[in-house]
Protein backbone atom coordinates (compact mmCIF):
# COMPACT_ATOMS: atom_id res chain seq x y z
CA UNK A 1 0.00 0.00 0.00
CA UNK A 2 1.06 2.85 -1.02
CA UNK A 3 2.43 5.60 1.56
CA UNK A 4 3.64 9.58 2.24
CA UNK A 5 6.41 10.93 3.58
CA UNK A 6 5.17 11.04 7.11
CA UNK A 7 4.55 6.99 6.98
CA UNK A 8 0.85 7.57 6.53
CA UNK A 9 -1.34 4.97 4.31
CA UNK A 10 -2.85 6.27 1.17
CA UNK A 11 -6.01 4.04 1.50
CA UNK A 12 -8.21 6.93 -0.27
CA UNK A 13 -9.39 7.65 -3.69
CA UNK A 14 -8.21 10.81 -4.88
CA UNK A 15 -10.70 13.46 -4.86
CA UNK A 16 -11.56 15.53 -8.25
CA UNK A 17 -9.51 18.73 -6.65
CA UNK A 18 -6.67 16.12 -6.41
CA UNK A 19 -6.64 15.00 -9.95
CA UNK A 20 -7.37 18.67 -11.45
CA UNK A 21 -4.32 19.93 -9.69
CA UNK A 22 -2.09 17.11 -10.29
CA UNK A 23 -2.80 17.52 -14.12
CA UNK A 24 -2.17 20.94 -13.77
CA UNK A 25 1.04 20.28 -13.34
CA UNK A 26 1.67 18.27 -15.85
CA UNK A 27 1.23 15.00 -13.67
CA UNK A 28 -0.69 12.53 -15.57
CA UNK A 29 -0.57 8.90 -16.81
CA UNK A 30 1.93 9.10 -19.71
CA UNK A 31 3.79 5.48 -21.51
CA UNK A 32 7.30 6.27 -23.26
CA UNK A 33 6.78 2.93 -24.78
CA UNK A 34 3.43 4.06 -26.47
CA UNK A 35 5.28 6.67 -27.66
CA UNK A 36 7.88 4.83 -29.26
CA UNK A 37 5.61 2.33 -30.57
CA UNK A 38 3.62 4.85 -32.30
CA UNK A 39 6.45 6.50 -34.16
CA UNK A 40 8.40 3.11 -35.08
CA UNK A 41 4.87 2.01 -36.90
CA UNK A 42 4.68 5.14 -38.29
CA UNK A 43 7.81 4.96 -39.62
CA UNK A 44 7.63 0.99 -40.74
CA UNK A 45 4.05 1.97 -42.37
CA UNK A 46 5.68 5.25 -44.46
CA UNK A 47 8.14 2.83 -45.51
CA UNK A 48 5.93 0.04 -46.74
CA UNK A 49 3.59 2.62 -48.45
CA UNK A 50 6.18 5.16 -49.88
CA UNK A 51 9.34 2.39 -50.02
CA UNK A 52 9.08 2.07 -53.72
CA UNK A 53 8.61 5.78 -54.69
CA UNK A 54 11.24 6.93 -52.15
CA UNK A 55 13.59 4.28 -53.51
CA UNK A 56 13.13 5.24 -57.39
CA UNK A 57 13.46 8.86 -56.15
CA UNK A 58 16.91 8.59 -54.73
CA UNK A 59 17.76 6.31 -57.93
CA UNK A 60 16.72 9.59 -59.72
CA UNK A 61 19.11 11.58 -57.41
CA UNK A 62 22.29 9.18 -57.68
CA UNK A 63 22.08 8.74 -61.38
CA UNK A 64 21.63 12.73 -61.55
CA UNK A 65 24.68 13.50 -59.62
CA UNK A 66 26.45 10.35 -61.12
CA UNK A 67 25.90 11.32 -64.64
CA UNK A 68 27.46 15.00 -64.79
CA UNK A 69 28.71 16.22 -67.92
CA UNK A 70 32.54 17.03 -68.11
CA UNK A 71 32.50 20.20 -68.98
CA UNK A 72 29.91 21.26 -66.29
CA UNK A 73 32.32 19.42 -63.36
CA UNK A 74 34.33 22.68 -62.77
CA UNK A 75 31.33 24.85 -62.77
CA UNK A 76 30.81 25.88 -59.14
CA UNK A 77 27.45 27.56 -59.82
CA UNK A 78 26.10 24.36 -61.46
CA UNK A 79 27.20 22.50 -58.10
CA UNK A 80 25.24 24.85 -56.06
CA UNK A 81 22.21 24.52 -58.48
CA UNK A 82 22.51 20.60 -58.62
CA UNK A 83 22.58 20.01 -54.92
CA UNK A 84 19.88 22.32 -54.36
CA UNK A 85 17.80 20.48 -56.81
CA UNK A 86 19.15 17.08 -55.57
CA UNK A 87 17.94 18.03 -51.71
CA UNK A 88 14.58 19.03 -53.27
CA UNK A 89 13.89 16.10 -55.09
CA UNK A 90 15.00 13.86 -52.08
CA UNK A 91 12.83 16.51 -49.69
CA UNK A 92 9.77 15.53 -52.21
CA UNK A 93 10.25 11.96 -51.29
CA UNK A 94 11.03 12.09 -47.73
CA UNK A 95 7.88 14.94 -46.67
CA UNK A 96 5.14 11.98 -46.92
CA UNK A 97 6.94 10.03 -44.21
CA UNK A 98 8.21 13.24 -42.28
CA UNK A 99 4.26 13.38 -42.30
CA UNK A 100 3.73 10.16 -40.85
CA UNK A 101 6.27 10.61 -38.28
CA UNK A 102 5.13 13.92 -36.68
CA UNK A 103 1.20 12.92 -36.69
CA UNK A 104 2.44 9.76 -34.71
CA UNK A 105 4.85 11.60 -32.04
CA UNK A 106 1.76 13.58 -31.66
CA UNK A 107 -0.85 11.14 -31.39
CA UNK A 108 1.01 9.16 -29.69
CA UNK A 109 1.44 10.97 -26.02
CA UNK A 110 -2.27 12.13 -26.64
CA UNK A 111 -3.68 8.43 -26.51
CA UNK A 112 -3.06 8.04 -22.91
CA UNK A 113 -3.55 11.28 -20.91
CA UNK A 114 -5.00 13.45 -23.30
CA UNK A 115 -4.18 16.82 -24.54
CA UNK A 116 -2.06 18.39 -21.90
CA UNK A 117 0.22 21.57 -21.89
CA UNK A 118 1.64 22.58 -18.70
CA UNK A 119 4.28 25.28 -17.59
CA UNK A 120 4.90 24.18 -14.54
CA UNK A 121 6.68 21.18 -15.89
CA UNK A 122 8.64 23.11 -18.10
CA UNK A 123 9.49 24.99 -14.77
CA UNK A 124 12.87 24.10 -13.62
CA UNK A 125 13.57 22.02 -10.47
CA UNK A 126 16.55 22.74 -8.42
CA UNK A 127 15.14 19.94 -6.16
CA UNK A 128 16.52 17.70 -9.03
CA UNK A 129 20.44 18.97 -8.55
CA UNK A 130 20.64 17.63 -5.25
CA UNK A 131 23.39 14.29 -5.72
CA UNK A 132 21.56 12.72 -3.03
CA UNK A 133 18.38 13.17 -4.25
CA UNK A 134 19.57 11.34 -7.14
CA UNK A 135 21.11 8.60 -5.85
CA UNK A 136 18.51 8.06 -3.82
CA UNK A 137 16.09 8.09 -7.38
CA UNK A 138 18.89 5.96 -8.69
CA UNK A 139 18.52 2.76 -6.22
CA UNK A 140 14.56 3.61 -5.94
CA UNK A 141 11.90 1.16 -7.18
CA UNK A 142 10.97 2.75 -10.07
CA UNK A 143 14.80 2.76 -10.98
CA UNK A 144 14.48 -0.74 -10.26
CA UNK A 145 10.99 -1.35 -12.81
CA UNK A 146 12.65 0.45 -15.73
CA UNK A 147 15.76 -1.30 -15.73
CA UNK A 148 13.48 -4.28 -15.47
CA UNK A 149 11.61 -2.65 -18.55
CA UNK A 150 14.79 -2.04 -20.39
CA UNK A 151 16.42 -5.85 -20.31
CA UNK A 152 12.69 -6.77 -21.13
CA UNK A 153 12.68 -4.49 -24.46
CA UNK A 154 16.06 -5.94 -25.48
CA UNK A 155 15.47 -9.47 -24.77
CA UNK A 156 12.29 -8.93 -26.91
CA UNK A 157 13.43 -7.11 -29.64
CA UNK A 158 16.80 -9.26 -29.97
CA UNK A 159 14.27 -12.32 -30.27
CA UNK A 160 12.37 -10.63 -32.79
CA UNK A 161 15.31 -9.40 -34.60
CA UNK A 162 17.22 -12.77 -35.17
CA UNK A 163 14.00 -14.27 -35.99
CA UNK A 164 13.67 -12.26 -38.83
CA UNK A 165 17.05 -12.35 -39.86
CA UNK A 166 16.78 -16.18 -40.00
CA UNK A 167 13.59 -15.86 -41.95
CA UNK A 168 14.71 -13.08 -44.44
CA UNK A 169 18.77 -14.99 -44.87
CA UNK A 170 17.90 -16.03 -48.26
CA UNK A 171 16.21 -12.87 -49.78
CA UNK A 172 19.32 -11.05 -48.30
CA UNK A 173 21.65 -13.38 -50.30
CA UNK A 174 20.06 -13.42 -53.03
CA UNK A 175 20.10 -9.06 -53.51
CA UNK A 176 23.91 -9.42 -54.05
CA UNK A 177 23.01 -11.03 -57.05
CA UNK A 178 20.03 -8.95 -58.53
CA UNK A 179 20.32 -5.79 -60.73
CA UNK A 180 21.41 -2.67 -58.76
CA UNK A 181 17.91 -0.93 -59.62
CA UNK A 182 15.88 -4.51 -58.36
CA UNK A 183 18.32 -4.90 -55.77
CA UNK A 184 17.95 -1.09 -54.05
CA UNK A 185 13.91 -2.17 -54.26
CA UNK A 186 14.33 -4.93 -52.63
CA UNK A 187 16.57 -4.10 -50.16
CA UNK A 188 13.85 -1.25 -49.00
CA UNK A 189 11.10 -4.22 -49.06
CA UNK A 190 12.99 -5.81 -46.89
CA UNK A 191 14.10 -3.51 -44.42
CA UNK A 192 10.54 -2.24 -44.30
CA UNK A 193 8.43 -5.47 -43.45
CA UNK A 194 11.83 -6.15 -41.24
CA UNK A 195 11.00 -3.01 -39.31
CA UNK A 196 7.09 -4.03 -38.99
CA UNK A 197 8.26 -6.96 -37.19
CA UNK A 198 10.50 -5.04 -34.98
CA UNK A 199 7.79 -2.71 -34.14
CA UNK A 200 5.17 -5.75 -33.49
CA UNK A 201 7.53 -6.47 -31.01
CA UNK A 202 7.01 -2.92 -29.36
CA UNK A 203 3.43 -4.05 -29.39
CA UNK A 204 4.01 -6.49 -26.46
CA UNK A 205 5.88 -4.11 -24.46
CA UNK A 206 3.57 -0.98 -24.64
CA UNK A 207 0.47 -3.68 -23.60
CA UNK A 208 2.46 -4.07 -20.33
CA UNK A 209 3.66 -0.66 -20.13
CA UNK A 210 0.34 1.25 -20.30
CA UNK A 211 -1.76 -0.78 -17.76
CA UNK A 212 1.37 0.03 -15.40
CA UNK A 213 1.48 3.60 -16.05
CA UNK A 214 -2.12 3.91 -15.42
CA UNK A 215 -1.57 2.38 -12.40
CA UNK A 216 1.31 3.70 -10.86
CA UNK A 217 -0.84 7.14 -11.69
CA UNK A 218 -3.28 6.30 -9.70
CA UNK A 219 -1.36 5.27 -6.73
CA UNK A 220 0.62 8.18 -6.67
CA UNK A 221 -2.47 10.02 -6.43
CA UNK A 222 -3.82 8.33 -3.56
CA UNK A 223 -4.66 10.58 -0.43
CA UNK A 224 -4.46 9.86 3.17
CA UNK A 225 -7.51 10.28 5.22
CA UNK A 226 -5.68 13.38 6.94
CA UNK A 227 -5.20 14.68 3.60
CA UNK A 228 -8.46 14.29 2.43
CA UNK A 229 -9.65 15.96 5.82
CA UNK A 230 -7.25 19.03 5.28
CA UNK A 231 -8.03 19.59 1.85
CA UNK A 232 -11.59 19.77 2.75
CA UNK A 233 -10.88 22.85 5.32
CA UNK A 234 -8.80 24.11 2.43
CA UNK A 235 -11.65 24.29 -0.15
CA UNK A 236 -14.91 24.56 2.20
CA UNK A 237 -13.35 26.33 4.79
CA UNK A 238 -12.21 25.81 8.79
CA UNK A 239 -15.70 25.42 10.51
CA UNK A 240 -15.25 28.06 12.78
CA UNK A 241 -14.28 30.61 9.63
CA UNK A 242 -17.61 28.97 8.23
CA UNK A 243 -19.72 29.43 11.25
CA UNK A 244 -18.42 33.07 11.80
CA UNK A 245 -19.43 33.64 7.72
CA UNK A 246 -22.74 31.79 8.28
CA UNK A 247 -23.79 34.33 11.26
CA UNK A 248 -22.77 37.18 9.18
CA UNK A 249 -25.03 35.98 6.60
CA UNK A 250 -27.67 35.91 8.45
CA UNK A 251 -27.06 39.36 10.19
CA UNK A 252 -27.52 40.89 6.40
CA UNK A 253 -30.67 39.10 5.76
CA UNK A 254 -31.98 39.85 9.12
CA UNK A 255 -31.41 43.47 8.44
CA UNK A 256 -32.98 43.70 5.30
CA UNK A 257 -35.54 41.71 6.56
CA UNK A 258 -35.92 44.25 9.59
CA UNK A 259 -35.88 47.45 6.96
CA UNK A 260 -38.81 45.96 4.73
CA UNK A 261 -41.01 46.25 8.40
CA UNK A 262 -41.88 49.58 7.89
CA UNK A 263 -43.82 48.97 4.83
CA UNK A 264 -46.27 46.27 6.14
CA UNK A 265 -50.19 46.88 6.47
CA UNK A 266 -49.99 44.72 9.82
CA UNK A 267 -48.00 42.98 12.31
CA UNK A 268 -49.67 39.89 13.83
CA UNK A 269 -48.36 38.66 17.28
CA UNK A 270 -48.66 35.60 19.22
CA UNK A 271 -48.52 38.09 21.06
CA UNK A 272 -44.62 37.92 22.30
CA UNK A 273 -42.99 34.51 20.90
CA UNK A 274 -43.74 35.13 17.20
CA UNK A 275 -44.49 38.33 14.93
CA UNK A 276 -45.37 38.65 11.20
CA UNK A 277 -45.30 41.40 8.87
CA UNK A 278 -47.81 41.46 6.22
CA UNK A 279 -48.24 43.70 3.34
CA UNK A 280 -51.12 43.80 0.74
CA UNK A 281 -51.40 45.12 -2.76
CA UNK A 282 -54.84 45.99 -3.64
CA UNK A 283 -53.79 47.09 -7.21
CA UNK A 284 -52.02 44.17 -7.81
CA UNK A 285 -54.81 41.89 -7.01
CA UNK A 286 -52.15 39.04 -5.59
CA UNK A 287 -52.57 37.74 -2.03
CA UNK A 288 -50.65 39.01 0.60
CA UNK A 289 -46.95 38.67 1.34
CA UNK A 290 -44.78 38.42 3.95
CA UNK A 291 -42.31 40.92 4.38
CA UNK A 292 -40.58 39.60 7.95
CA UNK A 293 -40.94 37.07 10.26
CA UNK A 294 -39.39 36.51 13.77
CA UNK A 295 -39.40 34.84 16.89
CA UNK A 296 -38.91 35.75 20.30
CA UNK A 297 -35.92 38.43 20.74
CA UNK A 298 -36.73 38.91 16.64
CA UNK A 299 -40.42 39.34 17.49
CA UNK A 300 -39.72 42.00 19.79
CA UNK A 301 -37.59 44.02 17.40
CA UNK A 302 -40.37 43.11 14.70
CA UNK A 303 -42.71 45.11 16.76
CA UNK A 304 -40.62 47.34 18.47
CA UNK A 305 -39.94 49.00 14.70
CA UNK A 306 -44.00 48.39 14.22
CA UNK A 307 -44.58 50.84 17.41
CA UNK A 308 -41.98 53.10 15.94
CA UNK A 309 -43.71 53.85 12.48
CA UNK A 310 -47.42 53.48 14.22
CA UNK A 311 -48.01 50.13 12.36
CA UNK A 312 -51.24 48.22 13.73
CA UNK A 313 -50.25 45.32 15.75
CA UNK A 314 -53.02 42.36 15.54
CA UNK A 315 -53.04 39.49 18.22
CA UNK A 316 -54.04 36.43 16.92
CA UNK A 317 -51.77 33.52 18.59
CA UNK A 318 -53.07 30.78 15.43
CA UNK A 319 -53.01 33.10 13.01
CA UNK A 320 -49.40 34.50 13.59
CA UNK A 321 -47.89 30.49 14.01
CA UNK A 322 -49.59 29.58 11.05
CA UNK A 323 -47.81 32.29 8.77
CA UNK A 324 -44.90 31.72 10.55
CA UNK A 325 -44.55 28.01 9.74
CA UNK A 326 -45.64 28.00 6.35
CA UNK A 327 -44.53 31.47 4.46
CA UNK A 328 -41.30 32.16 3.57
CA UNK A 329 -39.64 35.75 3.49
CA UNK A 330 -40.94 37.62 0.33
CA UNK A 331 -43.52 34.79 -0.49
CA UNK A 332 -47.36 35.07 -0.73
CA UNK A 333 -49.25 33.27 2.04
CA UNK A 334 -50.90 29.75 1.29
CA UNK A 335 -54.44 29.51 -0.02
CA UNK A 336 -55.62 28.40 3.36
CA UNK A 337 -54.85 31.40 5.01
CA UNK A 338 -56.25 33.71 2.32
CA UNK A 339 -59.87 33.35 4.51
CA UNK A 340 -58.37 34.78 7.80
CA UNK A 341 -55.92 37.20 6.62
CA UNK A 342 -58.65 38.71 4.77
CA UNK A 343 -60.84 39.29 7.57
CA UNK A 344 -57.60 40.95 9.88
CA UNK A 345 -56.93 42.99 6.52
CA UNK A 346 -60.57 44.36 6.33
CA UNK A 347 -60.29 44.62 10.11
CA UNK A 348 -57.20 46.96 9.97
CA UNK A 349 -58.65 49.14 6.95
CA UNK A 350 -61.88 49.94 9.09
CA UNK A 351 -59.58 50.64 12.16
CA UNK A 352 -57.32 52.79 9.97
CA UNK A 353 -60.76 54.61 8.84
CA UNK A 354 -62.04 55.09 12.92
CA UNK A 355 -58.70 56.49 13.50
CA UNK A 356 -58.87 59.13 10.20
CA UNK A 357 -62.45 59.89 11.59
CA UNK A 358 -64.03 58.49 8.67
CA UNK A 359 -66.13 55.20 9.99
CA UNK A 360 -67.21 53.99 13.83
CA UNK A 361 -64.91 52.14 15.51
CA UNK A 362 -64.54 48.40 14.29
CA UNK A 363 -66.16 45.48 17.27
CA UNK A 364 -62.60 43.63 18.14
CA UNK A 365 -61.58 41.44 16.11
CA UNK A 366 -62.41 37.70 16.36
CA UNK A 367 -59.65 34.75 16.06
CA UNK A 368 -59.98 33.70 12.75
CA UNK A 369 -60.17 30.13 11.37
CA UNK A 370 -57.29 28.06 10.75
CA UNK A 371 -57.21 24.95 8.34
CA UNK A 372 -56.06 22.17 10.58
CA UNK A 373 -53.11 21.37 8.00
CA UNK A 374 -51.59 25.11 8.65
CA UNK A 375 -52.49 25.04 12.33
CA UNK A 376 -49.57 24.60 14.89
CA UNK A 377 -50.03 24.57 17.82
CA UNK A 378 -46.91 25.28 20.65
Amino acid sequence: MAENESGAEKSEDPTEKRKQDSRKKGEIARSRELNTLAVVLAGTGGLLMFGGALGQRMMQVMQKNFSIPRELLMDERYMAISLLQSAQMAGDALIPLFFMLLVAAIVGPVALGGWLFSMESLAPKFSRMNPMAGIKRMFSMKSIVELLKALGKFFIVLAVALFVLLRARKELIQIASEPLEMAILHSMQIVGWSALWLACSLIIIAAIDVPFQIWESKQKLKMTKQEIRDEYKDTEGKPEVKGRIRQMQREMAERRMMSSVPEADVIITNPTHFAVALKYDSESGQAPVLLAKGADFTALKIREIANEHKIILLESPALARAVYYSTELDQEIPAGLYMAVAQVLAYVYQLRQYHAGQAKKPSMLKEPNIPDDLRRDE
